[in-house]
Order: structure tokens, then C-alpha cells, then sequence
């Protein structure tokens, strides 16, 4: 009796330890998968100071928290232009970012470089679905039907107006200036002048070529060759034989003509701040730029916002997306591009979209974040920005702007020649003569370096 109990005590023990064992080897393993779950790290370089820096690192915290297989470390890299000048440098030995924004003239120079991996060919292994993307946004991005960046922070340009200066002049507060002619009338009836003083001025129009591109596309006019560069590199400028860009020189300076309009640079934040202060009644600025000028009015004066006006009078031409989008570039490691094709899809949903765009006054690139109420009590409240997002609607989807490999070059230019004629220094044609042939120039050295 006694070797049988023992033996069944033998038994009990060996069973209980193998189920020990068992617990043991399930938790180690449970251990040991987590432990080899490696979290990617990946770089995000970024342009955006202030409210808009501030609006990136809140989303790129959101998406280190939503997640444990992927971190992003947001860097800022300075101006758009010091950032891709950065680039140039990092990517000659692999380094750099994975995940980049460039601005939109940065297009051409982007798809040349060869340090990037084409958007579309990380959608189309995702079987990611773009349909509630803003369809206008993704045709500027578009080359050779394929999508080569994310849309991100996307703007249009916008006349914005002092509603109060407006009724005092006796002008209608809820109708902006619809063209060039009427701006310089309405320009006119708002200046306001004691003595030989001018107390504010109606107008302020900083000499930025990004105004100069855009009213060729509202006249429907092609910047260059081979359709915008989009058929084929482009070869040399359009402006200057299609009529369109000596009516924008023209136009330009009809307005410091009259007096009323005062050049305070090629800086808009110039401009931004002299309309805040109330020294101007009408500016012209980015979308972008709409919640920094409601928070620095403050109530003092109401707001109102209207299209880009016409230069030649013309209803149907639109306007096309400044802004930028998100590159990712092509370090010869799937992972990597696999991590940053999440950290992006995560910046267009449409939560993030709807946070952005409140807290920057850029575009939703989703259509699907104007369907969530906080954005919908955002519009509510300032429904000046309603203007920015029909404009973009009613832009053909051709209104897509250029790409040249040397835009950043070529719009310096425009702004040059523009200082010289306001400047009494070239007459409209010769200012744009000059623009022109030293495009042309930039633009066939830039292609005999990129033959492909």
C-alpha cells in the first residue's frame, strides 16, 4: 500500500510539472514573439515652423501612440528650400529621411532625382483606395498617370477684404472683387487719405511669382511648353507667346498706377500684417493663411474671402494647389517603405485631415474629413474658409499648374523682373522678355544635366 501511494505521489508530481512546463515554454514563447517584434524607426523630414510644426509633431505623436510596429521621428529641416537643398546632400550617401514633404514646384526636380519610391507603386501593392481623395489635389501630383507623392498641405490663393472698410466705401461687404478691373476700382474707394497722408491703401499685393503662376492658370494659359511640362519635360516657357503673361505684367502694373496699391515686398507675411493692422482694406494670400488673420483681427474688423480675380475678364479658369506633399524616398529597404507607406496613410485619413486643416487653415486632402462634425463646426464658425474649398471645386481638374525641374529659379525670376517694372525700371513687355529668356536658359541647362 505504502510503494503504491508512493507512486501515485511520483505520478501527481511528474504530471504537475510537466503542465508547469508546459505554462513556461507558452509564456517564454509569448516573450520571445514580442521581443521580435521589431519596431521600425523611421525619419520625417518637414518644412512647417509655428502652428503648422506644432500640428505636425501632435500628429506624428498620435500615430507613435496608435500603434507599437512603426516610430516616426519628426524633424524639421527650415524652409522648403533649404530642405530640399539639405536632400541634395544627404541622399548622395543613403541618408537622409524616409519620409519627406516637398513643396509642389519641388515636383519636377523630385521625379528627376531618382532618390524616390512613386506613390502609386506603394498604393497599388497596399491595394490602397483613393477615391475620397480630392481629385484635384491628386492630378497635380499625377505624371505619366501615376501618382509619385501624397498630397498633405495643400492651399490656393484667396483675395481677402475688410468687410467694414467695405461698407464704409459704400461697396457691397458680401461681394469681392471678381476681376482685375473691378479691383482696381474697389481698390480706389477704399483708400483713405488725410492730407497728403495715406491712412490705409486699398490693395497690397506682394511681387510673389506664385501670384504670377496662378493667374495664368485662371486664363486657362499654360506657364510652359509640351502642356505644363506634363506631356514631356517641358523645353522653354509658354507665357510669353500665348498672350497670358504679358496681360499679368500689364494687369500688375495698372494697379500700382492707380495709387491706391502699395508694394510692401515678396514677402506676404508683409502684407498679411498691414491688412491685420488695417493699413490695407485687400490683400491676396494663401488659404493657409486664413487662421492667422482671423486670430490676428481678432473681431477688431469682419473678415470676408473671395476667388483669385480674372485678369482678362475670363469665368471658366480655376486656380491650382500650392502646398505641399509627402515623398518617400527610396533607401533600397522594403521595411522602411512599408513603415512610411502607414505613417502617410495615417497623415491623409480623415481625423488627422479634419485636425489639420482646423488647426492650419490648409485643405483636408479627404473629402471624408469634411463629414466629421468637429470640421463641420469649424466651417460653422469660420465660414470664410468655405470660399477656399469651393474655389477648389470649381477648378478644372487641368488646372494643374507646371513642372520645371528649376521652378524654385524660375519663380526668383518673375519676382525680379516684377520689382523692375513696378520700380519704374522695365516697361511689361521688357520685364517679361527678360523673365522669359532667363527661364529659358535655366530650363536647357537643367536638361542637358537630367538626359533620360
Amino acid at each position: 500500500m505504502k510503494k503504491k501511494l508512493t507512486l501515485l505521489a511520483l505520478t501527481a508530481l511528474t504530471t504537475a510539472s510537466l503542465f508547469s512546463g508546459c505554462g513556461k515554454s507558452e509564456t517564454t514563447a509569448k516573450t520571445e514573439e514580442k521581443e521580435t517584434a521589431k519596431t521600425v524607426d523611421i525619419t520625417f523630414w518637414h518644412a512647417m515652423g509655428g502652428a503648422g510644426g506644432e500640428a505636425i509633431n501632435k500628429m506624428v505623436e498620435n500615430f507613435n501612440s496608435s500603434q507599437q510596429k512603426v516610430k516616426v521621428t519628426a524633424q524639421f529641416q527650415g524652409t522648403y528650400d533649404e530642405a530640399i537643398n539639405k536632400l541634395k546632400s544627404a541622399a548622395k550617401g543613403n541618408a537622409g529621411p524616409d519620409v519627406m514633404q516637398v513643396y509642389d514646384i519641388g515636383t519636377r526636380f523630385m521625379i528627376d532625382s531618382g532618390y524616390t519610391v512613386p506613390m502609386q507603386k506603394l498604393i497599388d501593392e497596399n491595394k490602397f483606395d483613393t477615391s475620397s481623395l480630392e481629385p484635384n489635389l491628386l492630378a497635380y501630383y499625377t505624371v505619366d498617370k501615376k501618382l509619385h507623392s501624397m498630397p498633405f498641405n495643400s492651399s490656393t490663393p484667396l483675395v481677402y477684404y475688410n468687410k467694414t472698410a467695405f461698407k464704409e466705401a459704400g461697396l457691397d461687404p458680401e461681394k469681392g472683387p471678381k476681376n482685375f478691373d473691378e479691383l482696381m476700382e474697389y481698390s480706389q474707394k477704399l483708400t483713405k487719405k488725410n492730407g497728403d497722408k495715406t491712412e490705409r491703401h486699398g490693395f497690397a499685393l506682394a511681387t510673389y511669382g506664385w501670384f504670377f503662376e496662378q493667374l495664368l492658370v485662371k486664363q486657362q494659359a499654360n506657364y510652359a511648353n509640351s502642356q505644363n511640362g506634363r506631356a514631356d519635360k517641358a523645353t522653354k516657357v509658354d507665357f510669353d507667346t500665348n498672350g497670358a503673361g504679358l496681360k499679368v505684367f500689364e494687369s500688375w502694373k495698372k494697379l500700382y498706377d492707380t495709387g491706391a496699391v502699395v508694394n510692401l515686398g515678396r514677402k506676404t507675411d508683409e502684407t498679411k500684417s498691414a491688412f491685420i493692422a488695417g493699413k490695407i482694406a485687400m490683400t491676396m494670400d494663401s488659404t493657409a493663411a486664413l487662421k492667422d488673420i482671423m486670430n490676428g483681427v481678432g473681431g477688431r474688423f469682419e473678415i470676408g474671402t473671395a476667388y483669385l480675380p480674372a485678369v482678362d475678364g475670363s469665368k471658366n479658369g480655376g486656380v491650382s494647389i500650392g502646398g505641399a506633399s509627402l515623398w518617400v524616398m527610396d533607401k533600397k529597404d522594403k521595411e522602411k517603405q512599408k513603415a512610411a507607406f502607414e505613417f502617410i496613410k495615417f497623415m491623409v485619413s480623415p481625423e488627422q485631415q479634419a485636425f489639420w486643416s482646423k488647426n492650419t487653415g490648409y485643405f483636408a486632402v479627404t473629402k471624408k474629413a469634411y463629414d466629421l462634425p468637429e470640421l463641420k463646426e469649424h466651417l460653422q464658425k469660420f465660414p470664410q474658409f468655405q470660399t477656399a474649398i469651393n474655389q477648389l471645386h470649381d477648378s478644372p481638374k487641368t488646372a494643374t499648374g507646371a513642372l520645371l525641374g528649376v521652378f524654385p529659379e524660375a519663380r526668383q525670376t518673375i519676382e525680379l523682373n516684377l520689382e523692375k517694372m513696378i520700380q519704374g525700371q522695365s516697361t511689361p513687355e521688357g520685364a517679361m522678355k527678360d523673365a522669359s529668356k532667363t527661364i529659358n536658359d535655366a530650363i536647357a541647362n537643367y536638361n542637358k544635366i537630367n538626359v533620360k
